[in-house]
Formats: structure tokens, sequence, C-alpha cells
């Protein structure tokens, strides 16, 4: 057999490392970074490997499966496409629209097809009960941006590869790859920018992988953040060295800015923030008088009560400082398909939830209301239920009662390729293609790269005649749940392909000869050049001004000073000290934990990524292990006001005292699932631990971090040959 090669991106996180596949005939014989991928630059890591064995893996689904009461049995599309649509239909007509609802995984995010065409299927269920991953992730970005640059999608980047100096919060770049920072060889990136006299700073409540590779790191309590933030605007402006250059002519708020931040002293934070107030004003100062400096900050920010208000303050530093949309600083991309403007700006509070009334942002509700809106009677509440490429047992608060919650349902329907812990109580499967079966484009990806470049992916295999892209799913479902509406959609008659081309002409490279046959010659990808400065033009305001103070942010910070006692508007009203109860049998904070080798749980079923030493542990200090009598290696029980996983325990100091760390994912077990590998390696899942009931109450974006726990002795030994490790 001849051999080849295919170049592609890997779709896998958010890097968008390209790849060099080496093939004899249809046998993959290896998976190698690419080094003529003009942004990644041969950078691969381990995950890479996984998009063989999910293509490869026996357990994956290639055709429709129905549920019946001696197991599951394979049916034809069409007659899978006509019961799902069925029985929609009937639910829609016995009790209303609300009584649909529908859940999109973060994987739908790196796939072309449902980025482009998963929309007309969601309008065709009729329901506003929309929720997705965002929520439990990054939706406090989002929310920031409306609000301040007037579109949702108008995310700033890191301008790693010039800054001088690079604060990073509640962030692990060197195992995330980046996050909402698309930055192939994030490694080399850094260790550039420490050669030329660069700083890294991290600041987190663990010395992570990216923080034993800083300059500096600082050890920070859970959720505090918001306090740091405050007074490092605070010393900027009370040290005079606020100097927001050309962007005060566009800004509107700094007045409101300086006022808001004036109580907020790091002596008055510094016991709340477990740092002293000279680090912060080293800090501070280090951040203000740097030629260039760029602030970041990301899940340990966003996934916390005060997640709205510290995303906005990290826009707050970066403009205050001059930092904002110059090289060096915090800069918005140039993408070859202009995202900004073909999505919606955004939205906030047309509806709310039946329940709680939490308001929607984007067009959906929060993740964290799922769960009630499906058990609770009364009209509206959900009955059918739609999973796209996601498993929220796993990944959204409280698993344990929204598994409960899908087992009471109606009618179920999951679009994915495997029979996992959320998928197992569908009524029905589709699976699609996936990965090396389908074309690529970094849709979202380009528009938060560190770079400007473009890349497509051809399909590396045809998929089987049995088999089913995903939007040929969405299409045929929408076709039979809307007919009208379908009919009457532009894009109904389009492939992926032709959509992708037409947003490559029209947008802002296409008057350059920008389109698919350019990126189809192009195997490695093009380079379109370092980010470059755009605003006031870029900003979808009214008069393109920027709007640094919005009154929702400033409302928000009244729950500042209820939790901690501090006004960031007015006088200190107690003492600066941790807030808590020593009589509380839950005394650690629990924090979530990114590991290299584990992006999403289904990736679990690879044997390569999860086969070697233990992954899923509590991560705790040795102080608190000695003084629970705790020693590492052993099963460990993590209990909290909502539920309790056993799990091995690996105590190293990389953990900061009072906290104790569970990565997310884990927690392979129950009846009925098909994951051969990943049920050998079943781990526990960390939310078991988190409350559905806990959001930040600005975005409503889950509060997974920061949770109360107690950590004892379990009963159950550790697994042979698994030991714990520290990571």
């Amino acid at each position: 057999m001849d051999r080849r090669q295919h170049f592609r991106t890997c779709n896998l996180c958010e890097a968008m490392c390209g790849l060099e596949i080496n093939l004899k005939g249809d046998q993959i014989l290896s998976i190698k970074g690419d080094k003529l991928d003009p942004f990644s630059q041969g950078h691969i890591c381990p995950k890479a490997t996984a998009l063989q064995d999910v293509y490869e893996d026996a357990d994956r689904l290639k055709v429709p499966v129905r549920r019946t009461a001696n197991g599951w049995e394979q049916i034809g599309w069409e007659e899978a496409f006509d019961e799902v649509a069925q029985r929609l239909l009937a639910i829609r007509e016995a009790y209303g629209r609300q009584a649909t609802g529908i859940y999109l995984g973060n994987p739908n995010v790196h796939n072309i097809g449902s980025q482009l065409l998963l929309a007309p299927f969601i309008r065709s269920l009729h329901t506003t009960n929309r929720f997705s991953a965002t929520s439990v992730d990054q939706l406090p970005h989002h929310f920031a941006s409306h609000h301040v640059f007037g579109h949702q999608w108008l995310l700033p980047v890191p301008d790693v590869d010039r800054t001088d100096y690079f604060l990073i919060l509640g962030a692990n770049p060197l195992v995330s790859n980046g996050s909402l920072m698309t930055a192939g060889g994030i490694s080399r990136r850094l260790r550039a920018m420490q050669e030329r006299g660069g700083k890294v700073v991290v600041v987190d409540p663990r010395r992570t992988e990216t923080a034993e590779k800083a300059d500096w790191h600082v050890f920070i309590r859970p959720e505090s953040d918001v306090l740091l933030l405050l007074s490092m605007v605070h010393t900027i402006f009370e040290e005079g060295l606020d100097d927001p250059g050309r962007l005060e002519a566009f800004t509107e708020g700094l007045d409101t800015i300086r006022e808001m931040a004036a109580a907020c002293t790091p002596e008055r934070v510094a016991g709340l923030t477990g740092i002293e107030a000279e680090d912060i004003r080293r800090l501070a100062r280090e951040f203000g008088t740097a030629k260039t400096a760029v602030c970041y900050g990301r899940m340990g920010l966003s996934t916390q009560a005060f997640g709205g208000l510290c995303q906005w303050l990290v826009i707050v530093l970066n403009v205050i400082s001059g930092n904002l949309d110059r090289a060096g600083g915090s800069m918005f991309t140039t993408p070859a398909i202009d995202v900004v403007a073909s999505r919606r700006a955004g939205s906030h509070g047309r509806w709310s939830s039946r329940v709680r009334g939490l308001p929607e942002f984007g067009g959906e509700l929060p993740a964290a209301v799922m769960v009630e809106e499906m058990m609770q009677p009364g009209e509206g509440q959900i009955r059918a239920f739609v999973t796209v490429a996601g498993n929220p047992v796993l990944s959204t608060p409280n698993g344990r009662r929204l598994d409960e919650a899908l087992a009471g349902l109606e009618f179920m329907v999951a679009i994915d390729i495997y029979i996992n812990e959320t998928t197992r109580h569908a009524h029905i499967i589709l699976p699609p293609t996936t990965g090396l079966e389908t074309e690529h484009y970094d849709l979202f990806f380009h528009l938060l790269a560190v770079r400007n470049s473009a890349k497509y992916s051809p399909p590396l295999f045809e998929p089987d005649e049995e088999q089913r892209h995903d939007w040929q799913i969405y299409r045929a479902l929408s076709e039979r749940l809307d007919a009208e509406r379908h009919a009457r959609n532009p894009i109904s008659m389009m492939t992926p392909v032709q959509m992708l081309d037409f947003g490559l002409q029209s947008g802002p490279y296409g008057g350059d000869g920008m389109s698919l046959a350019r990126l189809q010659e192009a195997a490695h990808g093009v380079d379109l050049g370092p980010l470059l400065p755009q605003l006031p033009e870029r900003l979808t305001t009214e008069g393109k001004r920027m709007q640094l103070a919005p009154a929702v942010f400033l409302a928000d910070l009244a729950r500042v000073d209820e939790t901690f006692k501090i006004s960031a508007l007015g006088e200190l009203t107690g003492h600066g000290e941790a807030v808590g109860n020593a009589s509380d049998p839950f005394d650690l904070r629990l924090i979530g934990r990114r590991q290299l080798r584990s992006n999403n749980s289904w990736m679990h079923n690879s044997e390569r990524l999860v086969k070697g030493k233990e992954r899923c542990t509590a991560l705790m200090n040795a102080v608190d292990a000695a003084s629970r009598q705790l020693v590492d290696g052993q099963m460990v029980r993590v209990s909290s006001s909502v539920g309790a996983i056993d799990l091995p325990l690996a105590v190293s100091e990389e953990m900061m005292p009072g906290v104790v760390s569970i990565p997310h994912g884990w927690g392979h077990k129950g009846e009925g699932l098909r994951l051969s590998v990943a049920e050998n390696y079943p781990g526990a899942s960390v939310n078991d631990l988190t409350e559905d009931g806990r959001v930040d109450e600005l975005t409503g974006n889950a509060a997974l971090s920061g949770v109360m726990v107690s950590v004892v002795s379990g009963d159950r030994p550790v697994s042979p040959g698994r030991r714990s490790g520290q990571r």
C-alpha cells in the first residue's frame, strides 16, 4: 500500500495544533506535530493521539440505537428521525413549547458542522429552555464583553508573543494550552517571553504547572480574586500609575472606577485574600510600570461566586493601565471569518427560568437550573430533553440529582457517539461522524488566537455509507419539526463547506483573495499576521464608546460587601480577615484541576490517555493532611452539603493550606454504560460535590470553585497498581 501524509488541525482542545498524520493505506502509522504549521510550529500534546483512538473505538456508535426493555437495538436513520420528531412534537402538543429542553456540550464549539448548522435545529424546537457548557465555564467573559464592548464575542486576547509582563489569574495555560486564548505551543511562547526579559506571574491557590515555570507565584484564597483585583485597581490609581492613553478618548466611566476602588486598599483585603498587602502593591506596581502588560483570568475566576465581577475587573485593569488594544497587551483578533459581525451581539434578561427566575444570557439559561426545571412540577416543566455532544451528569453541578432527573423524563434524545453517564437515559441516540471523518475549520478559536491565521482541514477518511454527519442530523430533524421554517431558511440547502467559502470570501481578507480554495492549497495553514489595534472602530456600543463602569457591575459590588464585610464603594464594615464558621464541619475550599490528558469526559475511553498513575485524586497540602491524620495515597471521603465521593489522596506542597483540588470529568459509574476503557478507570465525579443552587448571581454561571468540603479517612483501598501521584 502507498504511504501518504495528511495535515489537519487537532480539534480536541482550543490550541489549534497542526498535525502531521502518516498513513499506509487507511492505517494510521503516526500522529506528529506539523512543524510547517505557521501557528503551532510543531507543538503537539498527548491528546492528539486520541483522534485515532476515537475513530477506531469499538464502543463508538455509528448508527442510531433505541433503548428497549431488552437493551439497545439498532434502527434505521429514517425510522429514528421520524420517531424522534413524532415524540418531541407530541410532548410539545400535550404540554406546550417549554416542555422541551436542550443542552449543548463543549465539543460542539470544536465542530464546524455544529457551529454553522446547529442553530436552525435549536430554533425548530421552539423552546427557550436552552442550556450549554458555556454557563459552567466561560459565561462571565461573554457577559463582561457584552456590557463593556457591546458584543458577547468581542473577547480580548493576551498578546503573549509581544508582552513584557503576563499576569495569569486562575489559569494554567501550560496544561490547557490556552483557554479563551488559543495559543498552540504556549510553553514555547512563555519561554520566549522570559528569554527577552519578560516576566510571568501566576496567582492561584495551587502551584500549577504554569506557576512552576513562572517568575513569581502567589497563593490566593479561592473566591477572593475580586478583592485582589479591586485592590490592584485602587493601588494603580493611588500611586498615579493609571495611564489609559488613547483609550481615554472613547471610554466612559473612568472616574467612577477610581471612586469605586477608593476604599479597597491592599491592607484591608490582605487577610481575606491570604496575600500580604505589600505583595498586592508589588503586583500592581509591576503591572502598572511594565513597558507592556496583560492580565488574563480564566476558569478559576469564572467558575466562582464573583465570576462576572472578576472578568470585568480584568478588563478594567488592562484599560486603566493602557494595556488594552495595543501590542503586548490585551488585543482583539482579525479572523478570516468575522464571527463578531455575523453573530448576535448578545442579550441579557429577555426571559427567566421558571423556578428560580435566573435571567437568560445570549439566548440560554444557566445550566445550573436544568435539574429544577425537570423536577419541579407545573406548567413549563421540562419533560423532553435533547443533548448534543454533552455529558452534563459529569460536567454540571450536582450531577447525581441531574442523573435522577434524566431518568424521570418522558422522552430524551441524544446526538452523541457514546452511551455514557448522560446518554444512557436517552430513548434514542443519533451518532454523528467525528474527528477524522469530518472537515474542520476553527470558526471560534481563530477568533481567540494570539496570532491571526486560517486553516482548513479536509476529511481524512470517508464515512461509511450508514453514517451521518451532525449537520445532516440537525437538518433532518429540523425539517420534520418545523417544515415551514426549514423550507424558507436560506441555508437549508447549503453544506458547511459552501458556508465556509462564503464566509471566507466575504470576510476581512476576501478582497485579498481569501477563499476555501486558497486554504485547500495551503495544507499547513495561512499566517495572517500579528494582532492589530482595532478600537474604537471594532466596538459595537452606541457611539462606539467603551462602557467601563456598567451599572450591572457596580450594583453587584454590594455582594462583595455582604460576603467579605468590606465595601468597595464606602467604608470598611468588617475586619480584614478570612470569612468562615469555625463550627462548620466543611472547613476546606474546593477547586478544580485541569489535566493535560483529560479535556472532556469522553477522552477517558482512550487507553493511552488514562493509563498510568491515578489522576483522579484529591490534592491537599501536607499541613492539612497531617492535622487530619491522613497520608499520601490513602482513600479519603470528600463531602459537601450535597454529596460525598471516595478517591485517593495526593499530598503535595503545591496546594495552599485550606484548599483541596479535584479534577473534573471523572466518575464513570452506573448501569448501562458502554465505555469499556473508562469503566476500568472510573475515578469520582467532582460534580457530585458541587451545588446546582450555587451560582454567580450576576451572570448565572455555575460557582464550582470555592465549595466548602470536608475530607476524612475513607474505607476503600487504592486500586492495585494505581498510585496517586501529585498531579
